[in-house]
């Protein structure tokens, strides 16, 4: 039994590490079988591309306006301060020329105005007595019934009083444009905008009660660089978006500021549109565009193909399965699009997505991306919003 043992022994071990040794080399193979042996440099890497496309370029201009009123008026005390009687009006409410739009309690004013009307006849009174009086003394001093002295105080009292007279129908005059301050009324045919306080509320010159306007014809105004002056010379035709609206219509600059703003070195213009049906409101929100040059040929390649500097772009383009990167002049942008200048070719497949990773000379694994619909080409190539 003991010998049986002694040659068991060795063969368990021995078998046990060979076991051990042919497990290690299965695991070895199977690594090493995984391992890549090919250089990175030299694997195609997988990009989008997408094909340029001819088209044509226009320059231009948009420009964020506002619609303003003809007119705008915002009416209130300018003499008076008293509490507000009555306000007639609300919004939305059609006023005429003249039509009473709030009143003010001045029980005050009024008496005030009248007590100096009081005033002013009773120095009238006074002043064409005296005046009488000087002129029969005057009467009497040929013959010698009264003296020069007296003739002279009589006239200087005349004068005296007509003076203190002028002087109270003007403090009349003051008094009585407070009293019409008291009404007020519209200063022209218009709509009401806004009503800015109600009755009970104190109101002092210069405060608003009612806000006026008159939109049969509106202004759609806007302040552009000065470097656009002889782009916005009076007539040109635009291209207006009324956003209050959803509207597109045609207007020409009616108007041009002669002077640029000293702050913001911006040029104000206006186009006037009619309005006589009142459709289109005012203090809204107007997109002005419109063309500064003659359209050139180009070619259109998406935004994302491209790495834009200043005014040159950087792209990368796939020939025989190798992406080559390019400069090119930039001519415009609109709408996701880039216009480049006509050497880059139209139908060069242009990478767009994996650009990152790749340097020039690089083997590609090219993947078409399915085309989008052309970029329009008749308003604008490259959009500057001022």
């Amino acid at each position: 039994m003991s010998n049986v043992r002694k040659v068991l022994v060795p063969l368990v071990i021995v078998g046990f590490g060979a076991c051990v040794l042919l497990a290690g080399q299965l695991l070895f193979r199977r690594a090493a079988s995984n391992t890549n042996r090919v250089a990175l440099g030299s694997t195609p890497k997988g990009v989008t591309v997408v094909e340029a496309r001819a088209a044509s370029y226009r320059p231009s201009r948009r420009y964020v306006g506002t619609l303003e009123p003809w007119m705008e008026a915002r009416v209130g005390p300018q003499v008076v301060a008293a509490f507000i009687s009555t306000v007639l009006v609300r919004p939305g409410a059609s006023v005429r020329r003249g039509d009473v739009l709030a009143t003010l309690d001045c029980r005050q004013t009024n008496a005030t105005s009248q007590a100096v009307a009081m005033q002013a006849r009773a120095l009238e009174a006074r002043q064409t007595a005296l005046s009488r009086q000087a002129t029969r003394m005057g009467g009497l001093l040929d013959g010698g019934f009264v003296a020069p002295n007296e003739v002279e105080q009589r006239q200087a009292e005349s004068e005296s009083e007509e003076a203190r007279l002028m002087a109270t129908r003007a403090q009349l005059v003051g008094s009585s444009v407070a009293v019409r301050d008291c009404v007020l009324r519209a200063p022209f045919d218009a709509e009401v905008a806004s009503r800015m306080a109600d009755p009970g509320a104190f109101a002092r010159p210069g405060s608003a009660i009612v806000v006026l306007v008159d939109r049969n014809t509106v202004r759609v105004t806007a302040d552009v660089p000065e470097t656009d002056f002889g782009a916005v010379s009076p007539g040109v035709t635009v291209r207006l978006r009324l956003l209050g609206t959803s509207r597109d219509i045609a207007g020409a600059i009616a108007r041009r500021s002669p002077s640029a703003d000293p702050s913001s070195r911006t040029i104000h213009v206006e186009i006037d549109l009619p309005n006589a049906d009142h459709a289109m409101p005012v203090n809204t929100t107007a997109e002005i565009n419109l063309d500064v040059g003659a359209p050139v040929a180009a070619t259109e390649i998406p935004l994302t193909a491209a790495n834009v500097r200043g005014g040159r772009a950087s792209v990368f383009v796939v020939e025989g399965g190798v992406a080559h990167a390019r400069v090119v002049p930039v001519v415009g942008e609109r709408a996701g699009s880039l216009f480049v200048d006509a050497q880059l070719a139209p139908g060069s497949l242009m990478v767009t997505e994996g650009r990152a990773l790749l340097i020039d000379g690089d083997p590609v694994d090219a993947h078409r991306e399915a085309p989008s619909s052309p970029t329009p080409a008749a308003p604008t190539a490259r959009e500057q919003v001022r």
